[in-house]
């Protein structure tokens, strides 16, 4: 079981870093995630230079995809060309988008009528694809799932492995990841905000 973490240039370290290192936690139980990017090199908004551990060419293999953000993102979704290398199917993939990455699936049509979770940066330009936004971290309808705000990579993981592995390997990973003293607590705002998310529509 693979998830492809789609990391452009100008991408968010929290936002691909933090999902694919939980992820990763799952290695044993057979899930296991990779920094995809379009090209070999990608550079974050902050000068880190990263080197993609898949191709785009994996987007169509693995059995989760998560599109991550980054200061680029209205750059992607402008290239068209770039858009055609993501043949995402929700009916055999989980689906996932961090901030700007709701982005990039309003323009792939992937979320209809469903509304979403982005950042308060992007929330205008999801919202003038005539999606909806949630004051919400995170919202998942079938195999879609949005988030918004760079710490709340942590709940798309934790959805991933929910869906794969089940809500006792997301506790479980989310407890050894929490800072020591607050682990209670970051495990259940996690599963709670996945709960919630995935229950309630407005």
């Amino acid at each position: 079981m693979q998830v492809a973490v789609v990391t452009f240039d100008g991408f968010n370290e929290l936002d691909s870093f933090i999902a694919s290192a939980i992820i990763n936690r799952c290695r044993r139980e057979g899930l296991e995630a990779f920094i995809t990017t379009p090209t070999p090199v990608v550079k974050s908004m902050n000068g880190v230079e990263v080197t993609g551990q898949r191709s785009f060419e994996f987007v169509t293999e693995a059995d989760a995809v998560l599109i991550g953000s980054g200061v680029k993102a209205r750059d992607v979704v402008a290239d068209s060309r770039l858009l055609s290398m993501l043949p995402l199917d929700p009916s055999r993939q989980l689906v996932g988008a961090q901030c700007s990455g709701a982005l990039v699936l309003a323009h792939l049509g992937l979320l209809g009528d469903m509304p979403a979770c982005t950042d308060t940066m992007t929330r205008p330009f999801v919202e003038a694809r005539g999606i909806s936004v949630l004051d919400a971290p995170f919202h998942a309808e079938g195999n879609i799932a949005t988030a918004g705000g760079c710490l709340a990579s942590q709940y798309l993981a934790a959805w991933v492995i929910t869906r794969i592995l089940g809500e006792d390997a997301a506790r479980g990973v989310l407890d050894y990841v929490a800072p020591v003293g607050e682990k209670d607590e970051t495990v259940e705002r996690a599963m709670r905000a996945i709960h919630t998310g995935e229950l309630t529509r407005s």
